[in-house]
Parts: C-alpha cells; sequence; structure tokens
C-alpha cells in the first residue's frame, strides 16, 4: 500500500505575530525560520517553473482563492508524560464544572462565528488552569498541498515522524482527543491543535519521536472512529513538511518569481526567435542547395535514362543475337547428331565393304592364280609348239604319232618315252590346275 505525503503551509498576515515551533520538515527535523523560507522560496520557484505569465496568476489565484484572512486559534500540547496526565486530569474535572462548562461553550460559539479581528473573536472571560496548553492566535490561512510523490508503508521506507488528522469533530473535546490518543502519550514529542474558520471541525498535528512510532499510531488508528457513538472516523496523513510565511513576503515572493519568469522568458522567446532566424537562413541555404542538387540529379537522371535506353537496345539486339545462335546451335546439335548416326551407319557399311572387298580380292588372287597358271602352260605349249616347228620333220611326225602318260600316283613322274607326243587338252589341264 502505498500513500502521498501533504504540505501544510501557514500564510499569515503582515502585523500577525510568527507562532513558535511551527516548522517541521521530514528530512531534517525542525526549522528555523531563515531555512523555513528558503524551503518555501524553493517549493514556489519550484511550483512556478515553466509556468506562462496566465498560468502563474491563475496558480497564485488558486492557492489564495476567495478565503480571506481569519484568526486561527493554535493550542500546543508538549511531550512531558507527567504533564499531560495532569493536564488530562484537570480538564476532565474543569470541564465537568457548570462554569467551564458554560465558557467551553461560549467559545466554541466565538469559534463557529468566526469573526474578522481577533479582538472580536476571544470571548470575555477565558479560563485559566496550570498545566494547560499554550495557545497562540495568529491571523492568516491556511494551505494543505498534497505532494504528487508516493511512498510505501513498508519499514524501511522513509516517510515522516509528523502525522495530521484532517477533521476532528467540533464536538470532541480536547480531553476526548488526549483519551483518543493515550496509548502513544509516551511517544508523543508534541500536539497542536489548529482550529480555523472552517465551521464545526478542526485540525491536528502529532510529532512523533521517530517514524516507527507514527507508522504504529498511523496503522492502529486511520479509519478508525473517535468514539463508539459519532460516525466521524480518524483521516491520518503523513506531513512532509510544515511551514510559516508572511502574507506579504509571499506575495511579494510570487510576484517577483512572475516577474523574473517574464523576463526569463521574454530573453528565451528573443534567443528562440533569433535561433529561428538563423536555423530559417541556414534551411533557406540548405533547401537552395537541396534544389541545386535535385536540379543535377535530374539531369542524371535523364542522361541515366537515355543510357538505359540505349543500353536495353543493345541488350535487345544481344538476345536476339543469343536466341539466333542458340537456334544454329541447336541446328548445329541435331546436324551433329545426325552426323553420328550417319557416322556409324558408314562405318558399319565400310566394315560391310571391306570385308566384301576382301572377299573379292581373295577371289581375284584365285583367279589371278589360275589365269597365271593357265598363261605358264600356254606359254610352255607355245615354246613347245616352237621347238617342235624347228625339229624336223621326222621327230614332228613320231611326236604326233606318240602318247604321253601322266601316273596317277605322283604329278611329277616323268613321261613316258612311248607317248603319242601330243599336248593335254585344255580342259585337262584346266581340272589339274583346279
Amino acid at each position: 500500500m502505498s500513500v502521498s505525503l501533504v504540505v501544510i503551509r501557514l500564510e499569515l498576515a503582515e502585523h500577525s505575530p510568527v507562532p513558535a515551533g511551527f516548522g517541521f520538515s521530514a528530512a531534517a527535523g525542525e526549522m528555523s525560520d531563515e531555512e523555513i523560507k528558503k524551503t518555501t522560496l524553493a517549493s514556489a520557484v519550484a511550483c512556478l517553473e515553466g509556468k506562462s505569465p496566465g498560468e502563474k496568476v491563475a496558480i497564485i489565484h488558486q492557492h489564495l482563492g476567495r478565503r480571506e484572512m481569519t484568526d486561527v486559534i493554535i493550542e500546543t500540547m508538549k511531550s512531558n508524560p507527567d504533564e499531560l496526565k495532569t493536564t488530562v486530569e484537570e480538564r476532565k474535572s474543569s470541564e465537568a464544572s457548570p462554569t467551564a462548562q458554560r465558557s467551553k461553550d461560549h467559545s466554541k460559539e466565538c469559534i463557529n462565528a468566526a469573526p474578522d479581528s481577533p479582538s472580536k473573536q476571544l470571548p470575555d472571560q477565558i479560563s485559566f488552569f496550570s498545566g494547560n496548553p499554550s495557545v497562540e492566535i495568529v491571523h492568516g490561512i491556511m494551505h494543505l498541498y498534497k505532494t504528487n510523490k508516493m511512498t510505501s508503508l513498508k519499514e524501511d521506507v522513509r516517510r515522516s515522524a509528523m502525522l495530521c488528522i484532517l477533521t476532528v469533530p467540533a464536538a470532541m473535546t480536547s480531553h476526548d482527543l488526549m483519551k483518543f490518543v493515550a496509548p502513544f502519550n509516551e511517544v508523543i514529542e508534541q500536539m497542536k491543535i489548529i482550529r480555523d474558520s472552517t465551521p464545526n471541525q478542526y485540525m491536528v498535528l502529532i510529532k512523533f519521536r521517530a517514524q516507527a512510532d507514527a507508522d504504529s499510531f498511523y496503522m492502529t488508528c486511520n479509519g478508525r472512529q473517535f468514539n463508539s457513538i459519532e460516525d466521524d472516523v480518524c483521516q491520518l496523513v503523513y506531513v512532509e513538511r510544515a511551514e510559516v510565511l508572511k502574507s506579504e513576503d509571499y506575495s511579494y515572493l510570487l510576484t517577483s518569481q512572475l516577474e523574473s519568469q517574464r523576463i526569463y522568458w521574454e530573453n528565451k522567446i528573443v534567443r528562440i526567435e533569433k535561433d529561428t532566424a538563423e536555423e530559417i537562413n541556414n534551411m533557406k541555404t540548405k533547401f537552395k542547395e537541396t534544389i541545386e542538387k535535385c536540379d543535377n540529379l535530374e539531369h542524371k537522371l535523364n542522361d541515366l535514362l537515355k543510357e538505359k535506353q540505349s543500353v536495353e537496345r543493345k541488350c535487345t539486339q544481344l538476345n536476339t543475337k543469343v536466341a539466333k545462335l542458340t537456334n544454329e546451335l541447336k541446328e548445329e546439335q541435331e546436324m551433329n547428331k545426325c552426323l553420328r548416326a550417319n557416322q556409324v551407319l558408314l562405318q558399319n557399311k565400310l566394315k560391310e565393304e571391306e570385308r566384301v572387298l576382301k572377299e573379292t580380292c581373295d577371289q581375284k588372287d584365285l583367279q589371278i592364280t589360275e589365269i597365271q597358271e593357265q598363261l605358264r602352260d600356254v606359254m610352255f605349249y607355245l615354246e613347245t609348239q616352237q621347238k617342235i616347228n624347228h625339229l624336223p620333220a621326222e621327230t614332228r611326225q613320231e611326236i604326233q604319232e606318240g602318247q604321253i602318260n601322266i601316273a596317277m600316283a605322283s604329278a611329277s613322274s616323268p613321261a613316258s618315252s612311248g607317248g603319242s607326243g601330243k599336248l593335254p587338252s585344255r580342259k585337262g589341264r584346266s581340272k589339274r590346275g583346279k
């Protein structure tokens, strides 16, 4: 669970006294008036930082609103346990008496009436008991701000040792309030009851000795009913800072801050206008350069387009040539394929022709051999005929009438001397040659 801290600022009139011990800071405990002033200045500067003059006036008006300065009664109770116990007992006994009751009723009527000045608000008679908390009356406006930062309720997270009960019913007396916080008397340093012009309720600031005590009180009492009769519950918030500031000093602070902010923003506007003018000039120069670059790029683009068209034409021509060469290549491949097929056929045919030629040559060789043999026989016959013609007639007659027998067993046997001398017929030689 997370909670948001609050800042309580008491804006006082110039003639109003400053309440004692009102300043508080969760970061450094109680602060001096000078430290409160510095802190408030820093807070105001942060509040108005970055706002236009109209927004700043609206913020000031929002802080003041239609509220007017009224008397603020602050009752302070210190941390002495014995003194607190005595005060509670004395208040209990005094509130039981009719005089005290009438005085309390008269004081309540004065507070609810919210007069314009402290003198009109104060009753004619004030009952005082030894040991009562100190009472201070100041003139001003109580501001309550909620901070933007959230803080966790874990024990190791730093928050604040001061709590604020935002609304306590006016019917609840100081005795009832002391009874309500009695279990934590030993850890309470001081308690301030603040009553302003808000009717039927008041606010309480409780400063604890340590944050752990404030955490314990918050976890125990936040959202708890003040008593079993009333429906009002205790609404607690952590207080980050409590500060006091004079109204004129506060108004002067805001006004001077507005003036300084006006000067700051006017100077800033002048610088921005100067920077803007320089930037515009630079942009014009860059724009002119850009226009020139665009023109150059446009010319280059036109040249590139022309070159592209030329290249496209060349590409078209090359594609046509490639297509033509591709077709020619296909034709050559087909022709080569056919030639290879024809080559195979021709090789086979050549082999067949070579085989036929070989056979023909072999037959011719045989025929030549036979013809040679026949020619030899013819030559032999002619030579023999010539020789016979040169022989005497008797010898020729003898040869003509003689016979030649060839033995069957041997072809090389000599011819019989009793041969008739006739040559073998051509037919017989031919058969022998075969």
